[in-house]
C-alpha cells in the first residue's frame, strides 16, 4: 500500500468520526442570542382628565320654614315664624302689644305690600297653658276609662295652634279627663237593650261578653236584669268595655 492511499483512508476515517460526533450533539455549537424583552411603555400622558367640581354643601332649611307662608302679611304669620320681645310683667287678661321681627329667611309685608323688618303683634296677656281648650291640641290617650266614677284623668302634652299668640312655652303638660271614643253608638246600645236585652245583645255589642253570657243563659235575669240595663244605658253608667265614650 502506498503512503498516499494510507493517507486517504485515514482522512476518510477522521471525516467519518467527526460527522458521527457532530450528529450525536456533543460537538454542536450553541449560540445564545439574548433577545430583548419588550417592556410595555407606559403612557406618560394621563388617559383622561377628570374635572372635579367642588359643590358647596346644601344649606339645610330650618324647620319653621315649612309653617311660614311666603310673602304674606306680617300680622298673620304663625308664632314660630317670628321673634318677639315679650314682657312677662303685663297685666293678666289685658291686651298687650309686643315688637316682633320675622325670623331669618321669612319675608312678610304690611297691608300696603311694603316689606317690613319690624312690626307689632297684639295679644292677650296670658301664658300658653292658660289658653282656652279651643286654642291648643293635645295628645289623646286610649288607655284610660272614660266611664268611671270618679272620672279618670291622664297626663299629656298640648301644643298651641300656630295662629295663637301667648307667653311661655308653646308645648306644655296638662291633665285632662278621659275623652275618647271607640266607635260605639249610644242609640244602638239602647235599641239592643230594649229589643234583645233578654239575650244579652246589648252587652255583647259593648264588648262585655261575660255579662252577655250571663244574661243569655238567665233570660235577662228573668227580665229584671234587662230592665236594669236599659236604665243604666240611658243614664250612661254602662258603656263600652274598652272605656271609651259613646258617639
Amino acid at each position: 500500500m502506498t503512503p498516499m492511499m494510507a493517507l486517504k483512508r485515514v482522512s476518510w476515517v477522521l471525516l467519518f468520526v467527526t460527522q458521527m460526533h457532530v450528529f450525536s450533539g456533543r460537538g454542536s455549537l450553541s449560540f445564545e442570542y439574548s433577545q430583548p424583552v419588550a417592556q410595555p411603555l407606559k403612557d406618560s400622558f394621563p388617559s383622561s382628565t377628570t374635572a372635579t367640581s367642588t359643590k358647596a354643601p346644601a344649606t339645610k332649611m330650618p324647620d319653621y320654614m315649612e309653617k311660614c307662608p311666603s310673602n304674606g302679611q306680617c300680622s298673620r304669620l304663625p308664632s314660630d315664624c317670628m321673634t318677639c320681645a315679650t314682657n312677662y310683667s303685663c297685666i293678666y287678661g289685658k291686651p298687650v302689644t309686643f315688637n316682633c321681627t320675622a325670623k331669618n329667611g321669612v319675608v312678610c309685608f304690611d297691608e300696603n305690600s311694603q316689606r317690613l323688618e319690624y312690626f307689632t303683634i297684639s295679644m292677650t296677656c296670658q301664658f300658653c297653658w292658660q289658653l282656652p281648650p279651643s286654642d291648643y291640641v293635645c295628645n289623646l290617650s286610649s288607655s284610660c276609662k272614660t266611664v268611671s266614677c270618679p272620672r279618670q284623668r291622664y297626663n299629656t302634652n298640648c301644643t298651641v295652634l300656630d295662629h295663637v299668640h301667648c307667653l311661655g312655652n308653646r308645648t306644655f303638660p296638662k291633665m285632662l279627663y278621659c275623652n275618647w271614643t271607640g266607635g260605639y253608638k249610644w242609640s244602638t246600645a239602647l235599641a239592643l237593650s230594649i229589643t234583645l236585652g233578654g239575650f244579652g245583645a246589648d252587652r255583647f255589642y259593648l264588648g262585655q261578653w261575660r255579662e252577655g253570657l250571663g244574661k243569655l243563659f238567665s233570660f235577662g235575669g228573668l227580665g229584671i236584669w234587662t230592665l236594669i240595663d236599659v236604665f243604666l244605658i240611658i243614664v250612661g253608667y254602662v258603656g263600652p268595655a274598652d272605656g271609651s265614650l259613646y258617639i
